[in-house]
């Protein structure tokens, strides 16, 4: 009778372990070596920042190097493609802009396939778009802008860190809107378009508020709107467009992270898990505040639905626009 209970006993073990979540497998045996972060755009920008954060958070949980590179390019395409075609082996990380589901849309060809080229690991905070100034232009609020645009027709451009970006859109719905003779000038990321209208080359843009936010609390930029329904924690003093008059220009950017699709499941639930909780540490999630972020921390498959959504709707204002990068 003993034997046969220990034997029981032992089976129920054994099952119990086989019913375990796979999870616990990748906790196991990932990572064993040091993990690629791409980031499609230059250093210093919204998106680049705060990778950076989570990979070296990642880097101490899981015990391994995290390292980000950038690789920037035509909206954050080159640096996604690139991600696209690398080894589904979880050794690959994506930190994507709102671009990634604008990109189809505004490129006659992208490099990848939103739909079928990666694995959605978590949709980890979004940023409002904040609209700056060079401090040496006369405008204090997005009205005197409007007028100064006007009585210098021609002479004005705006600068965003590239087509297709939320800003670059935010941007174009601002000068259609407000019927302005304002060209659009693109960067490489963000990081470049604000070096460029603190540099007063491009005194006017369009940024994620994370990557503007440390030239604005300077004194080198001056924020005259911010794109959200609600003002920023981050820039209390900055009205919204609708407080500025101008309710019809809205929308928020958002940082995601994805895997090349065919990465074990185990693998893209543990990253889930980790970037959420990371996201949710009650020190970085102020410290994401700070920098102008919405903390988020989805499912990857809100996280997918996501990306369907903001492509069903941003196509149609391309199109709508008549948009198109060849």
């Amino acid at each position: 009778m003993f034997k046969r209970r220990r034997v029981l006993r032992l089976a129920a073990t054994v099952f119990v372990a086989s019913a375990l979540p796979s999870i616990a497998s990748a906790q196991t045996h990932y990572p064993t070596r040091p993990v690629r972060v791409i980031v499609p755009f230059p250093a210093g920008g919204g998106t680049d920042i705060l990778a950076r954060l989570i990979a070296q958070e990642l880097g101490d949980r899981l015990r391994q190097a995290f390292y980000v590179e950038n690789i920037a390019g035509a909206a954050g395409s080159t640096g996604t493609g690139q991600a696209a075609r690398a080894a589904p082996d979880g050794y690959t990380l994506l930190f994507v802009f709102g671009s990634y589901a604008v990109n189809p849309s505004l490129y006659a060809r992208v490099p990848y396939d939103p739909n079928k080229d990666f694995e959605p690991v978590t949709l980890a905070a979004a940023t409002t778009t904040v609209l700056i100034a060079n401090p040496s232009l006369p405008s204090t609020t997005v009205k005197d802008l409007a007028d100064h645009i006007r009585a210098n027709a021609g002479k004005y451009s705006f600068a965003s860190g590239g087509f297709g970006t939320q800003p670059h859109l935010t941007g174009e719905q601002f000068r259609l809107a407000l019927n302005l003779d304002l060209a659009h000038v693109p960067f490489g990321g963000a990081g470049p378009a604000v070096v460029s209208v603190v540099g007063g080359h491009t005194p006017i843009g369009f940024s994620s508020l994370a990557a503007a936010l440390p030239q604005t609390r300077d004194g080198k930029l001056r924020a005259l709107a911010v794109t959200s329904k609600m003002r920023s924690v981050a820039l209390p003093e900055v009205p919204t467009m609708a407080e500025a008059g101008y309710p019809a220009i809205l929308g928020d950017s958002w940082v995601g992270v994805l895997l090349p699709t065919g990465t074990p499941k185990d693998i893209v639930a543990l990253l889930n898990q980790e970037i959420v909780r990371i996201i949710a540490q009650g020190d970085m999630k102020e410290r994401l505040e700070a920098l102008g972020y919405g903390p988020i921390g989805s499912t990857p498959e809100q996280f997918s639905e996501r990306i369907k959504v903001e492509m069903e709707t941003w196509g149609k204002v391309i199109a709508a626009a008549n948009i198109r990068v060849n």
